[in-house]
């Protein structure tokens, strides 16, 4: 038994097959799914999804990709859909610099709205007790945005917990997560040939202080990479998890599925 902590079944990837979808996770033993928002309107269809299936809850928040496109009353918006008895967290949210405008002024008009409504949603979290899905990308070779996250994180530390969603910083970064009572989560990236840096971080990491999430539609673990991911896939990433971890899967299924209860206590 394991759980997929970050799926898009919102995304038109899944159009006209959630249902099958929903039934081959089940199957491959994937008893819970979190349908992660991006947006106002990806939040309430992941909301419209949790009322539809048992086994799917919600993550209602706003992407930090989509920052300039943020309403000025995001703050209320969102506080309406946090009441909801099966939306477990807020996210996804966090910084990204990958995808910066070009021009100086441009990224630092960037930097500014992201951090914005990242804090607008922090706020909501400590407001509501519920937890961050965080998502942070840096450009390739740089560290900035891991730091100004912790740097934006540091006041909240005592009443909003976070997890680094698709995790791939170093083991020393990770330590920093820890050591603010957080959680990682890793994708299908653990299974790829190029992604030894992704299993040493996760060598690293006790158990229990981690999650398994497949990211779907992205990141398809082989032997399915390259193709539509789906929640199913936590199964192959559950196999290689467990042969890094040198544990069971059973024991990884305990560790990973307690991770995810404790980190989402509304979760059932």
């Amino acid at each position: 038994m394991f759980y997929d902590t970050h799926a898009h079944l919102d995304y038109p990837d899944f159009s006209g097959e959630i249902e099958a979808i929903v039934e081959r996770a089940q199957s491959a033993g994937i008893t819970r799914i979190i349908s992660i928002g991006t947006d106002l309107e990806s939040s309430r269809k992941a909301i419209a999804l949790a009322d539809r299936f048992q086994n799917v809850f919600a993550v209602v928040g706003w992407h930090p990709n989509d920052a300039a496109k943020a309403p000025d009353d995001l703050r209320s918006r969102l506080k309406e859909l946090v009441q909801h008895p099966k939306v477990v967290a807020i996210g996804e949210t966090g910084l990204d610099y990958f995808r910066l405008p070009p021009s100086q002024s441009e990224t630092a008009a960037s930097k500014k709205q992201q951090e914005r409504i990242f804090l607008e949603q922090l706020e909501i979290a400590a407001e509501f007790g519920l937890n961050c899905v965080i998502h942070q990308r840096d450009l390739s070779g740089s560290n900035q945005c891991f730091v100004d996250l912790l740097r934006l994180l540091e006041p909240y530390r005592a009443r909003v917990r976070t997890q680094f969603h698709c995790f791939a910083g170093t083991p020393t970064d990770m330590q920093q997560v820890l050591g603010m009572n957080g959680l990682v989560s890793f994708t299908g990236i653990l299974t790829f040939k190029n992604g030894q840096n992704i299993r040493d971080t996760l060598a690293a990491v006790p158990l229990g202080k981690f999650m398994l999430e497949t990211d779907c539609p992205f990141l398809a673990p082989v032997p399915y990479r390259g193709k539509r991911c789906e929640p199913a896939y936590v199964k192959e990433i559950a196999e290689v998890a467990a042969q890094v971890k040198q544990c069971t899967l059973q024991e990884l299924s305990a560790a990973t599925c307690a991770a995810a209860h404790e980190f989402f206590p509304k979760l059932q």
